[in-house]
């Protein structure tokens, strides 16, 4: 039998169901913690971060500075530019991982899967073909073949 070790998964898994203290995309216009809070590049109204529980190495999200929980209170600025940082992440993320595609979302409210639905943000996430395979399907676990702090490193030279 083989095993994999993927220690980060249990950090997720023994925080279901848990719900932070804070919002976890509230954040200060102080910059010392970026690199634990894995934000991985600032806009003017937006961030880029990567996601703590990744679907695939460089999965990141696009979240505004403002505490909003769907996009109908946005303004159009922030809109248009959570979009720009979208495209300069694929631009990235294509270039370091060279992806076959990529799954851009928002899962706003519960019913719509969405995990921390207080303070809606984008999904990026870079897919390969066949990165579906037996262990996300059946195993319900993901491998990924690249610790957050090299992913976070890579990015934040990219961007």
């Amino acid at each position: 039998m083989d095993f994999i070790w993927s220690p980060w998964r249990y950090d997720y898994l023994a925080s279901s169901g848990k719900r932070p203290s804070s919002c976890v995309f509230c954040v200060t216009e102080d910059r010392s913690q970026d690199a634990e809070r894995l934000i991985v590049l600032r806009g003017t109204h937006n961030f880029i971060i990567l996601n703590l529980f990744p679907y695939t190495s460089g999965h990141i999200m696009v979240a505004p500075y403002d505490h909003l929980d769907t996009i109908v209170g946005a303004k159009a600025d922030q809109l248009a530019e959570m979009i720009q940082l979208s495209q300069r992440a694929i631009k990235g993320l294509h270039k370091l991982y060279r992806p076959d595609g990529f799954n851009l979302g928002m899962n706003l409210g519960a019913a719509a899967g969405a995990g921390i639905r207080e303070h809606f943000h984008l999904h990026v996430v870079p897919r390969w073909a066949g990165d579906a395979n037996f262990m996300s399907v059946a195993g319900e676990t993901r491998v990924l073949p690249e610790e957050l702090s090299v992913t976070y490193r890579r990015l934040s030279e990219a961007l």
